[in-house]
């Protein structure tokens, strides 16, 4: 199965700014941090598996301590990412980041910095390991973006 094959959710809203505000907003609506890791698992249940030919050493996002596949497809006009993990938080992780850069240009990718994370308190709220994965996925992300620069 090719990358074309598995149909994207992303993106939903028109814009990576967009997308953050939505984050924001959706985040602010919940009280605390259990009902905000909750939201998290959810949101990673509505990513779509990957096939298991893509599970692969060479589809895997090292620096990540759960396991987590990432397939990039397009070119500098349109870029789309699929990824999931073995850890429902992290997929959690994944459905943001791919909310916000997926489906997106390889110059808005690199132009837009993860702001939702501070925005939404995310980093104060995740282990080191975790912390570092997401970080790993992002660098990942813009560093695919700016090859096709």
């Amino acid at each position: 199965m090719n990358a074309t094959a598995l149909a994207s959710p992303f993106p939903i809203e028109a814009s990576a700014a967009q997308a953050q505000a939505a984050i924001r907003d959706e985040f602010a609506f919940f009280g605390d941090w259990s009902e905000r890791y909750q939201y998290l698992i959810d949101l990673g249940r509505k990513l779509p598996d990957l096939p298991a030919e893509w599970k692969t050493e060479e589809h895997r996002l090292l620096g990540c301590q759960s396991m987590v596949w990432i397939v990039v497809e397009g070119d500098a006009s349109h870029l789309t990412f699929h990824a999931i993990s073995d850890s429902a938080i992290v997929s959690g992780l994944i459905y943001l980041a791919l909310r916000v850069y997926s489906g997106r240009s390889a110059v808005e990718i690199v132009a837009t910095q993860a702001d939702y994370i501070a925005d939404i308190g995310l980093a104060k709220h995740l282990s080191p390991t975790r912390n570092n994965g997401l970080a790993s996925l992002l660098a990942f992300i813009r560093e695919q973006a700016q090859r096709r620069l």
